[in-house]
Protein backbone atom coordinates (compact mmCIF):
# COMPACT_ATOMS: atom_id res chain seq x y z
CA UNK A 1 0.00 0.00 0.00
CA UNK A 2 3.15 2.43 0.94
CA UNK A 3 4.14 2.03 -2.55
CA UNK A 4 0.99 3.09 -4.27
CA UNK A 5 1.28 5.75 -2.07
CA UNK A 6 4.20 7.32 -3.29
CA UNK A 7 3.75 8.82 -6.53
CA UNK A 8 0.89 10.88 -5.54
CA UNK A 9 2.99 13.58 -4.11
CA UNK A 10 5.15 13.43 -7.44
CA UNK A 11 1.67 14.33 -9.21
CA UNK A 12 0.64 17.20 -6.93
CA UNK A 13 4.37 18.69 -7.01
CA UNK A 14 4.06 18.32 -11.02
CA UNK A 15 0.80 19.97 -11.11
CA UNK A 16 2.08 23.26 -8.99
CA UNK A 17 5.06 23.61 -11.10
CA UNK A 18 2.93 23.24 -14.64
CA UNK A 19 0.39 26.31 -13.15
CA UNK A 20 3.65 28.04 -12.06
CA UNK A 21 4.71 27.96 -15.57
CA UNK A 22 1.27 29.08 -16.92
CA UNK A 23 0.89 32.12 -15.06
CA UNK A 24 4.28 33.99 -16.31
CA UNK A 25 3.09 32.77 -20.18
CA UNK A 26 -0.15 34.03 -19.42
CA UNK A 27 0.83 37.26 -18.34
CA UNK A 28 2.96 37.95 -21.20
CA UNK A 29 0.28 36.72 -23.39
CA UNK A 30 -1.98 39.54 -22.25
CA UNK A 31 0.98 42.15 -21.89
CA UNK A 32 1.83 41.71 -25.91
CA UNK A 33 -2.06 41.74 -26.50
CA UNK A 34 -2.23 44.80 -24.43
CA UNK A 35 0.62 46.26 -26.77
CA UNK A 36 -0.92 45.21 -30.21
CA UNK A 37 -4.05 46.20 -28.94
CA UNK A 38 -3.11 49.88 -28.00
CA UNK A 39 -1.27 49.88 -32.03
CA UNK A 40 -4.23 49.10 -33.88
CA UNK A 41 -6.88 50.73 -31.81
CA UNK A 42 -4.36 54.61 -32.17
CA UNK A 43 -3.35 53.61 -35.73
CA UNK A 44 -6.83 54.92 -37.60
CA UNK A 45 -6.41 58.49 -35.89
CA UNK A 46 -3.24 58.58 -35.99
CA UNK A 47 -3.92 58.04 -40.07
CA UNK A 48 -6.49 60.31 -40.30
CA UNK A 49 -4.52 63.00 -38.87
CA UNK A 50 -1.71 62.19 -40.81
CA UNK A 51 0.81 61.80 -38.20
CA UNK A 52 3.14 59.18 -39.70
CA UNK A 53 6.35 59.65 -37.36
CA UNK A 54 3.79 58.77 -34.23
CA UNK A 55 2.46 56.17 -36.34
CA UNK A 56 5.54 54.33 -36.72
CA UNK A 57 6.91 55.43 -33.47
CA UNK A 58 4.10 53.19 -31.95
CA UNK A 59 4.66 50.15 -34.17
CA UNK A 60 8.26 49.98 -33.62
CA UNK A 61 7.42 49.90 -29.87
CA UNK A 62 5.05 46.97 -30.78
CA UNK A 63 7.17 44.78 -32.78
CA UNK A 64 9.97 45.92 -30.26
CA UNK A 65 8.15 44.42 -27.34
CA UNK A 66 6.65 41.68 -29.16
CA UNK A 67 10.61 40.35 -30.69
CA UNK A 68 11.93 41.17 -27.31
CA UNK A 69 9.31 38.86 -24.80
CA UNK A 70 7.50 36.91 -27.95
CA UNK A 71 10.90 34.50 -28.04
CA UNK A 72 12.69 32.42 -25.51
CA UNK A 73 16.37 33.36 -24.71
CA UNK A 74 17.95 37.29 -25.04
CA UNK A 75 17.40 37.64 -21.05
CA UNK A 76 19.55 40.94 -21.21
CA UNK A 77 17.30 42.74 -23.92
CA UNK A 78 14.45 41.75 -21.39
CA UNK A 79 15.35 43.90 -18.61
CA UNK A 80 17.10 46.88 -20.86
CA UNK A 81 14.22 47.38 -23.31
CA UNK A 82 11.69 48.73 -20.60
CA UNK A 83 14.31 51.00 -19.60
CA UNK A 84 15.61 51.77 -23.29
CA UNK A 85 12.49 52.84 -24.70
CA UNK A 86 11.29 55.20 -21.40
CA UNK A 87 14.53 56.58 -21.95
CA UNK A 88 14.02 57.41 -25.60
CA UNK A 89 10.34 58.59 -24.59
CA UNK A 90 10.92 60.70 -22.11
CA UNK A 91 14.08 61.86 -22.22
CA UNK A 92 15.52 61.57 -25.56
CA UNK A 93 12.36 62.33 -27.50
CA UNK A 94 11.42 65.63 -25.76
CA UNK A 95 14.78 66.71 -26.84
CA UNK A 96 14.77 66.41 -30.09
CA UNK A 97 11.59 68.35 -29.96
CA UNK A 98 12.50 71.00 -27.84
CA UNK A 99 15.22 71.49 -30.71
CA UNK A 100 13.03 71.00 -33.42
CA UNK A 101 10.91 74.08 -31.97
CA UNK A 102 14.08 75.99 -31.35
CA UNK A 103 14.21 76.26 -34.84
CA UNK A 104 10.82 77.59 -35.64
CA UNK A 105 9.03 80.49 -34.19
CA UNK A 106 5.99 78.78 -32.44
CA UNK A 107 4.22 80.46 -30.22
CA UNK A 108 0.77 82.71 -29.88
CA UNK A 109 -0.73 83.78 -33.01
CA UNK A 110 2.11 80.88 -35.33
CA UNK A 111 0.85 77.51 -33.93
CA UNK A 112 -1.21 76.24 -36.88
CA UNK A 113 -0.10 76.09 -40.32
CA UNK A 114 -0.18 78.62 -43.31
CA UNK A 115 -3.38 77.24 -44.69
CA UNK A 116 -4.94 77.31 -41.41
CA UNK A 117 -4.15 80.97 -40.98
CA UNK A 118 -5.47 82.07 -44.19
CA UNK A 119 -8.58 80.35 -43.59
CA UNK A 120 -9.12 82.45 -40.60
CA UNK A 121 -7.95 85.48 -41.84
CA UNK A 122 -10.75 84.84 -44.65
CA UNK A 123 -13.19 83.67 -42.15
CA UNK A 124 -13.04 86.52 -40.33
CA UNK A 125 -14.03 89.32 -43.23
CA UNK A 126 -17.82 87.05 -43.50
CA UNK A 127 -20.53 89.76 -43.37
CA UNK A 128 -23.68 88.94 -43.53
CA UNK A 129 -26.77 89.77 -46.37
CA UNK A 130 -30.33 90.11 -46.02
CA UNK A 131 -30.47 86.89 -47.65
CA UNK A 132 -28.43 84.83 -45.94
CA UNK A 133 -29.11 81.71 -44.94
CA UNK A 134 -30.02 81.56 -41.12
CA UNK A 135 -29.25 78.06 -38.85
CA UNK A 136 -30.16 76.89 -35.35
CA UNK A 137 -26.47 76.39 -33.97
CA UNK A 138 -25.25 73.89 -30.97
CA UNK A 139 -22.15 73.73 -30.37
CA UNK A 140 -20.17 70.08 -29.67
CA UNK A 141 -16.89 68.74 -28.64
CA UNK A 142 -15.00 65.75 -28.56
CA UNK A 143 -11.97 67.26 -26.40
CA UNK A 144 -12.41 70.00 -24.04
CA UNK A 145 -15.36 72.22 -23.55
CA UNK A 146 -13.32 75.19 -22.63
CA UNK A 147 -10.46 74.49 -25.43
CA UNK A 148 -11.96 72.65 -27.73
CA UNK A 149 -11.29 72.07 -30.75
CA UNK A 150 -14.91 73.28 -31.51
CA UNK A 151 -17.81 71.92 -34.02
CA UNK A 152 -21.08 73.68 -35.19
CA UNK A 153 -24.19 71.51 -34.88
CA UNK A 154 -26.69 73.37 -37.50
CA UNK A 155 -29.88 72.74 -38.58
CA UNK A 156 -30.99 74.76 -41.63
CA UNK A 157 -34.16 77.29 -40.61
CA UNK A 158 -35.34 76.78 -44.41
CA UNK A 159 -34.84 72.94 -45.01
CA UNK A 160 -34.23 71.39 -41.37
CA UNK A 161 -31.10 69.73 -42.75
CA UNK A 162 -28.56 68.52 -40.19
CA UNK A 163 -24.85 69.41 -40.81
CA UNK A 164 -21.24 69.28 -38.57
CA UNK A 165 -19.58 72.58 -39.56
CA UNK A 166 -15.48 72.16 -38.75
CA UNK A 167 -12.64 74.36 -40.12
CA UNK A 168 -12.41 72.14 -43.34
CA UNK A 169 -16.20 73.04 -44.31
CA UNK A 170 -20.01 71.38 -43.87
CA UNK A 171 -20.20 67.58 -43.20
CA UNK A 172 -23.50 65.61 -43.12
CA UNK A 173 -24.28 64.89 -39.46
CA UNK A 174 -23.92 61.45 -38.09
CA UNK A 175 -26.52 58.94 -37.88
CA UNK A 176 -28.12 59.18 -34.37
CA UNK A 177 -28.31 62.89 -33.90
CA UNK A 178 -31.17 63.64 -32.14
CA UNK A 179 -33.06 67.33 -33.09
CA UNK A 180 -35.56 68.63 -30.45
CA UNK A 181 -37.27 72.05 -31.50
CA UNK A 182 -35.08 72.52 -34.62
CA UNK A 183 -31.96 72.71 -32.58
CA UNK A 184 -29.37 69.57 -32.17
CA UNK A 185 -29.58 68.09 -28.02
CA UNK A 186 -27.56 65.13 -28.73
CA UNK A 187 -24.92 63.65 -31.01
CA UNK A 188 -22.91 60.73 -30.49
CA UNK A 189 -19.22 61.53 -30.28
CA UNK A 190 -19.75 65.27 -29.29
CA UNK A 191 -20.04 66.78 -25.80
CA UNK A 192 -22.80 69.79 -26.54
CA UNK A 193 -21.75 72.81 -24.18
CA UNK A 194 -24.52 75.05 -22.04
CA UNK A 195 -24.75 78.62 -22.87
CA UNK A 196 -22.68 79.56 -20.20
CA UNK A 197 -19.74 77.39 -21.64
CA UNK A 198 -20.27 79.01 -24.83
CA UNK A 199 -19.84 82.02 -23.43
CA UNK A 200 -16.64 80.81 -21.68
CA UNK A 201 -15.47 79.35 -24.97
CA UNK A 202 -16.37 82.97 -26.75
CA UNK A 203 -12.52 84.05 -27.95
CA UNK A 204 -11.90 80.68 -29.42
CA UNK A 205 -15.21 80.45 -31.05
CA UNK A 206 -14.96 83.48 -32.66
CA UNK A 207 -12.17 82.09 -34.87
CA UNK A 208 -14.14 79.49 -35.83
CA UNK A 209 -15.77 79.62 -39.32
CA UNK A 210 -17.00 77.37 -41.83
CA UNK A 211 -15.91 77.32 -45.31
CA UNK A 212 -18.83 77.13 -47.44
CA UNK A 213 -19.13 77.09 -51.68
CA UNK A 214 -21.12 80.36 -50.88
CA UNK A 215 -18.87 81.77 -48.49
CA UNK A 216 -18.53 80.69 -44.40
CA UNK A 217 -20.79 80.20 -41.64
CA UNK A 218 -20.08 82.15 -38.70
CA UNK A 219 -21.47 82.09 -35.11
CA UNK A 220 -23.96 84.85 -34.24
CA UNK A 221 -25.13 84.73 -30.27
CA UNK A 222 -25.26 81.93 -28.46
CA UNK A 223 -27.71 79.81 -30.41
CA UNK A 224 -27.69 81.24 -34.28
CA UNK A 225 -25.40 80.89 -37.29
CA UNK A 226 -25.55 82.42 -40.77
CA UNK A 227 -23.55 81.74 -44.02
CA UNK A 228 -22.35 85.14 -45.11
CA UNK A 229 -19.78 85.77 -47.96
CA UNK A 230 -16.06 87.14 -47.42
CA UNK A 231 -14.76 90.29 -48.19
CA UNK A 232 -11.37 88.96 -48.76
CA UNK A 233 -10.31 86.55 -51.33
CA UNK A 234 -7.38 84.37 -51.36
CA UNK A 235 -5.49 83.73 -54.34
CA UNK A 236 -3.09 81.01 -54.32
CA UNK A 237 -1.31 81.20 -57.49
CA UNK A 238 0.08 84.63 -56.47
CA UNK A 239 -0.14 83.80 -52.66
CA UNK A 240 -2.09 87.39 -51.70
CA UNK A 241 -5.54 88.05 -50.10
CA UNK A 242 -7.42 91.05 -51.89
CA UNK A 243 -10.26 93.27 -50.15
CA UNK A 244 -12.86 93.08 -52.91
CA UNK A 245 -14.52 96.04 -50.82
CA UNK A 246 -11.55 98.34 -51.66
CA UNK A 247 -9.32 96.54 -54.16
CA UNK A 248 -6.41 96.26 -51.90
CA UNK A 249 -3.71 93.58 -51.92
CA UNK A 250 -2.06 91.74 -49.18
CA UNK A 251 1.13 89.90 -49.93
CA UNK A 252 3.40 88.13 -47.54
CA UNK A 253 6.17 89.85 -45.68
CA UNK A 254 8.50 89.04 -43.23
CA UNK A 255 7.98 91.15 -39.96
CA UNK A 256 9.87 90.43 -36.79
CA UNK A 257 9.65 86.64 -36.60
CA UNK A 258 6.25 86.53 -38.24
CA UNK A 259 5.13 86.46 -41.68
CA UNK A 260 2.37 88.57 -42.52
CA UNK A 261 -0.07 89.48 -45.43
CA UNK A 262 0.67 93.19 -45.37
CA UNK A 263 0.02 95.91 -47.99
CA UNK A 264 2.05 97.95 -50.33
CA UNK A 265 2.08 100.55 -46.79
CA UNK A 266 2.95 98.08 -44.41
CA UNK A 267 -0.42 97.53 -42.94
CA UNK A 268 -1.31 94.12 -42.27
CA UNK A 269 -4.71 93.23 -42.25
CA UNK A 270 -4.61 90.73 -39.73
CA UNK A 271 -1.86 89.90 -36.98
CA UNK A 272 -2.31 86.16 -37.43
CA UNK A 273 0.79 84.56 -38.87
CA UNK A 274 1.64 80.83 -39.25
CA UNK A 275 4.39 78.28 -37.76
CA UNK A 276 7.45 79.22 -39.97
CA UNK A 277 11.55 77.36 -40.31
CA UNK A 278 13.01 80.41 -39.02
CA UNK A 279 16.76 78.64 -39.02
CA UNK A 280 19.19 80.03 -36.17
CA UNK A 281 17.06 82.95 -35.59
CA UNK A 282 16.31 82.43 -31.79
CA UNK A 283 19.94 81.22 -30.69
CA UNK A 284 20.86 84.83 -32.66
CA UNK A 285 18.38 86.84 -30.50
CA UNK A 286 19.68 85.78 -27.63
CA UNK A 287 23.08 87.23 -28.33
CA UNK A 288 22.61 89.75 -30.52
CA UNK A 289 19.49 91.30 -27.99
CA UNK A 290 20.36 93.94 -25.59
CA UNK A 291 18.14 93.31 -22.80
CA UNK A 292 18.11 89.56 -23.13
CA UNK A 293 21.84 89.29 -23.93
CA UNK A 294 22.37 90.82 -20.27
CA UNK A 295 19.49 89.33 -18.68
CA UNK A 296 20.70 86.06 -19.99
CA UNK A 297 24.46 86.40 -18.30
CA UNK A 298 23.14 88.07 -15.31
CA UNK A 299 20.51 84.97 -14.68
CA UNK A 300 23.21 82.44 -15.49
CA UNK A 301 25.35 84.44 -12.88
CA UNK A 302 23.42 84.13 -10.29
CA UNK A 303 21.86 80.76 -11.31
CA UNK A 304 25.45 78.97 -10.70
CA UNK A 305 25.74 80.73 -7.12
CA UNK A 306 22.93 79.65 -6.14
CA UNK A 307 23.32 75.95 -7.53
CA UNK A 308 26.89 76.49 -5.73
CA UNK A 309 25.69 77.72 -2.33
CA UNK A 310 22.97 75.03 -1.91
CA UNK A 311 25.61 72.21 -2.64
CA UNK A 312 28.29 73.93 -0.48
CA UNK A 313 25.51 74.56 2.34
CA UNK A 314 23.63 71.38 2.00
CA UNK A 315 26.77 69.29 2.40
CA UNK A 316 28.56 71.27 5.00
CA UNK A 317 25.72 71.31 6.84
CA UNK A 318 24.68 67.52 6.30
CA UNK A 319 27.80 66.75 7.26
CA UNK A 320 28.65 68.35 10.20
CA UNK A 321 25.20 66.79 11.69
CA UNK A 322 26.23 63.58 10.07
CA UNK A 323 29.73 63.52 12.15
CA UNK A 324 27.87 65.00 15.47
CA UNK A 325 25.23 61.63 15.56
CA UNK A 326 27.57 59.18 14.37
CA UNK A 327 29.58 59.40 17.76
CA UNK A 328 28.70 55.94 19.74
CA UNK A 329 29.12 58.28 22.80
CA UNK A 330 25.55 60.33 22.20
CA UNK A 331 22.66 58.72 23.52
CA UNK A 332 19.55 59.32 22.07
CA UNK A 333 20.90 58.94 18.38
CA UNK A 334 18.21 57.07 16.83
CA UNK A 335 15.93 60.15 18.02
CA UNK A 336 17.88 63.24 16.99
CA UNK A 337 17.87 61.30 13.38
CA UNK A 338 14.64 60.81 13.20
CA UNK A 339 13.77 64.89 13.97
CA UNK A 340 16.24 65.93 11.31
CA UNK A 341 14.94 63.97 8.21
CA UNK A 342 11.63 65.72 9.12
CA UNK A 343 12.13 68.25 6.90
CA UNK A 344 12.83 65.76 4.26
CA UNK A 345 9.40 63.99 5.00
CA UNK A 346 7.49 67.21 4.38
CA UNK A 347 6.55 67.84 0.77
CA UNK A 348 8.64 70.81 -0.63
CA UNK A 349 5.77 72.80 -2.06
CA UNK A 350 4.59 72.82 1.80
CA UNK A 351 7.65 73.90 3.43
CA UNK A 352 8.54 76.31 0.68
CA UNK A 353 4.58 78.55 1.60
CA UNK A 354 5.39 78.26 5.12
CA UNK A 355 8.41 79.93 4.83
CA UNK A 356 6.97 82.19 2.16
CA UNK A 357 5.31 83.07 5.15
CA UNK A 358 8.09 83.33 8.01
CA UNK A 359 9.89 86.12 5.86
CA UNK A 360 7.02 88.09 5.52
CA UNK A 361 8.17 91.95 6.15
CA UNK A 362 5.66 92.63 8.55
CA UNK A 363 4.26 89.92 10.50
CA UNK A 364 6.83 87.27 9.08
CA UNK A 365 8.42 84.88 12.18
CA UNK A 366 12.05 85.96 10.74
CA UNK A 367 11.62 89.50 11.52
CA UNK A 368 9.35 88.91 14.44
CA UNK A 369 12.44 86.53 16.13
CA UNK A 370 15.43 89.04 15.38
CA UNK A 371 13.52 91.90 15.89
CA UNK A 372 14.56 93.37 12.21
CA UNK A 373 12.45 95.38 9.17
CA UNK A 374 14.43 93.70 6.42
CA UNK A 375 12.23 93.43 3.32
CA UNK A 376 13.36 90.15 2.53
CA UNK A 377 11.44 89.93 -1.02
CA UNK A 378 11.43 93.42 -1.92
CA UNK A 379 15.47 93.68 -2.06
CA UNK A 380 16.87 91.69 -4.86
CA UNK A 381 19.86 90.77 -2.12
CA UNK A 382 17.94 89.97 0.89
CA UNK A 383 15.49 87.87 -1.67
CA UNK A 384 18.38 85.74 -2.64
CA UNK A 385 19.69 84.97 1.13
CA UNK A 386 16.03 84.08 1.58
CA UNK A 387 16.17 81.44 -1.28
CA UNK A 388 19.75 80.35 -0.45
CA UNK A 389 18.21 79.49 3.40
CA UNK A 390 14.66 78.29 2.44
CA UNK A 391 16.84 75.75 0.22
CA UNK A 392 19.26 74.89 2.90
CA UNK A 393 16.73 73.75 5.53
CA UNK A 394 14.84 71.88 2.55
CA UNK A 395 18.33 69.77 1.42
CA UNK A 396 20.68 69.38 4.82
CA UNK A 397 18.51 66.23 5.50
CA UNK A 398 19.42 64.50 2.48
CA UNK A 399 23.01 64.94 2.73
CA UNK A 400 22.38 63.99 6.39
CA UNK A 401 21.45 60.81 5.61
CA UNK A 402 23.53 60.64 2.54
CA UNK A 403 26.90 61.33 4.90
CA UNK A 404 25.31 59.01 7.47
CA UNK A 405 25.98 56.25 5.21
CA UNK A 406 28.99 56.78 4.37
CA UNK A 407 30.64 57.06 7.63
CA UNK A 408 29.01 54.10 9.07
CA UNK A 409 30.59 52.29 6.05
CA UNK A 410 34.18 53.52 6.63
CA UNK A 411 36.26 50.44 8.50
CA UNK A 412 37.02 51.86 12.04
CA UNK A 413 40.61 50.05 11.68
CA UNK A 414 41.40 53.00 9.37
CA UNK A 415 40.24 55.35 12.49
CA UNK A 416 42.15 52.97 15.03
CA UNK A 417 45.11 53.01 12.94
CA UNK A 418 45.52 56.84 12.29
CA UNK A 419 45.05 57.18 15.82
CA UNK A 420 48.23 55.08 16.59
CA UNK A 421 50.25 56.48 14.12
CA UNK A 422 49.38 59.85 16.21
CA UNK A 423 46.89 61.68 14.14
CA UNK A 424 44.26 64.31 15.92
CA UNK A 425 40.76 63.48 15.39
CA UNK A 426 41.05 66.81 13.35
CA UNK A 427 44.09 65.32 11.02
CA UNK A 428 42.23 61.69 10.74
CA UNK A 429 39.22 64.11 9.58
CA UNK A 430 40.99 65.91 6.84
CA UNK A 431 43.33 62.88 6.06
CA UNK A 432 41.00 59.64 5.76
CA UNK A 433 37.16 60.53 6.90
CA UNK A 434 36.98 63.35 4.47
CA UNK A 435 38.16 61.90 1.46
CA UNK A 436 36.22 58.45 1.84
CA UNK A 437 33.00 60.04 2.35
CA UNK A 438 33.90 62.42 -0.65
CA UNK A 439 34.60 59.52 -2.70
CA UNK A 440 30.86 57.95 -1.73
CA UNK A 441 28.95 61.45 -2.16
CA UNK A 442 30.95 62.98 -5.36
CA UNK A 443 28.22 61.58 -8.10
CA UNK A 444 25.44 62.41 -5.63
CA UNK A 445 27.40 66.70 -5.43
CA UNK A 446 27.20 66.76 -8.81
CA UNK A 447 23.95 65.36 -9.48
CA UNK A 448 22.54 68.12 -6.81
CA UNK A 449 24.06 70.62 -8.59
CA UNK A 450 22.32 69.75 -11.55
CA UNK A 451 19.02 69.52 -9.62
CA UNK A 452 20.02 72.70 -8.14
CA UNK A 453 20.87 74.82 -11.32
CA UNK A 454 17.20 73.81 -12.68
CA UNK A 455 15.20 74.04 -9.10
CA UNK A 456 12.26 75.47 -10.24
CA UNK A 457 9.85 75.03 -7.49
CA UNK A 458 12.17 76.58 -5.02
CA UNK A 459 12.17 79.87 -6.74
CA UNK A 460 8.58 80.18 -8.10
CA UNK A 461 6.72 79.43 -5.09
CA UNK A 462 9.09 81.39 -2.63
CA UNK A 463 9.84 84.46 -4.88
CA UNK A 464 8.42 83.98 -8.07
CA UNK A 465 11.41 85.24 -9.43
CA UNK A 466 11.28 88.63 -7.79
CA UNK A 467 11.43 91.66 -6.96
CA UNK A 468 10.87 92.44 -10.39
CA UNK A 469 12.22 96.28 -11.52
CA UNK A 470 10.01 98.52 -12.91
CA UNK A 471 12.16 98.92 -16.04
CA UNK A 472 12.57 94.82 -16.53
CA UNK A 473 9.27 92.97 -15.66
CA UNK A 474 10.78 90.23 -17.50
CA UNK A 475 13.53 88.89 -15.29
CA UNK A 476 13.50 89.27 -11.45
CA UNK A 477 16.25 89.42 -9.00
CA UNK A 478 15.91 86.10 -8.05
CA UNK A 479 14.94 84.20 -10.97
CA UNK A 480 17.05 80.92 -12.34
CA UNK A 481 17.42 80.48 -16.05
CA UNK A 482 14.75 77.20 -15.92
CA UNK A 483 12.41 80.40 -14.57
CA UNK A 484 13.36 83.45 -16.63
CA UNK A 485 12.86 80.70 -19.49
CA UNK A 486 9.49 79.77 -18.48
CA UNK A 487 8.35 83.44 -18.24
CA UNK A 488 9.45 84.16 -22.08
CA UNK A 489 7.65 81.20 -23.17
CA UNK A 490 4.20 81.72 -21.37
CA UNK A 491 4.55 85.47 -20.05
CA UNK A 492 2.09 88.23 -20.04
CA UNK A 493 3.31 89.12 -23.47
CA UNK A 494 2.70 86.22 -25.47
CA UNK A 495 4.01 82.74 -25.56
CA UNK A 496 7.17 82.74 -27.33
CA UNK A 497 7.84 78.76 -27.26
CA UNK A 498 10.43 78.69 -30.48
CA UNK A 499 12.86 81.26 -28.67
CA UNK A 500 11.92 79.42 -24.91
CA UNK A 501 12.98 76.16 -26.61
CA UNK A 502 16.27 77.90 -28.14
CA UNK A 503 16.61 78.94 -24.45
CA UNK A 504 15.64 75.59 -22.82
CA UNK A 505 18.33 74.22 -25.57
CA UNK A 506 21.53 76.26 -24.23
CA UNK A 507 20.42 75.71 -20.80
CA UNK A 508 20.72 71.90 -21.28
CA UNK A 509 24.27 72.22 -23.01
CA UNK A 510 25.72 74.64 -20.46
CA UNK A 511 24.64 72.35 -17.89
CA UNK A 512 25.80 68.92 -19.61
CA UNK A 513 29.54 71.02 -19.96
CA UNK A 514 29.28 71.91 -15.94
CA UNK A 515 28.24 68.20 -14.90
CA UNK A 516 31.11 66.74 -17.29
CA UNK A 517 33.22 69.36 -15.78
CA UNK A 518 32.26 67.96 -12.79
CA UNK A 519 32.49 64.02 -13.20
CA UNK A 520 35.68 64.64 -14.64
CA UNK A 521 37.09 66.44 -11.23
CA UNK A 522 36.12 63.96 -9.53
CA UNK A 523 38.04 61.00 -11.16
CA UNK A 524 41.15 61.98 -9.28
CA UNK A 525 38.86 60.89 -5.97
CA UNK A 526 39.13 57.57 -7.51
CA UNK A 527 42.74 57.09 -6.22
CA UNK A 528 41.35 57.77 -2.82
CA UNK A 529 40.35 54.24 -2.78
Amino acid sequence: MSADLKPQPVASSSRRSTSVRLLPLMVKILGLGLAVGVAIALSPSLIMQEQWAFLAVVWVIALVLLVTYGRSGGLPAKYLVPGGLLLVLFVVYPIILTGQLSLTNYGDGTRGTKELAISQIVGRSVTENPDSPRYNLSVGTEASTSTGPFVFLLVSQATGEVFVGTEEGLEEAPDGVVVEDDFVTEAPGYTLLTPAEINDAGVELEELTVPTDAGAIRRQGIRQAFEGVTTLQYDESSDTITDTTTGTVYSVEQVGDRELFVDENGNAVSDQSWQAFVGLDNYQRIVTDERIRNDFVSIFIWTFIFATLSVVTNFALGLGLAITFNDPRMRGQKIYRALLILPYAIPGFISLLIWSSFFNRDFGLINDLLGTDINWFGDPTWAKVAVVITNLWMGFPYMFLVCTGALQAIPGELKEAASIDGASGFTGFRKITFPLVLVAVAPLLVATFAFNFNNYNAIELLTGGGPFSPANPTAGGTDILISYTIRLAFGSGGAEIGFASAVSVVLFLITGIIAAIQFRATRGLEDVN
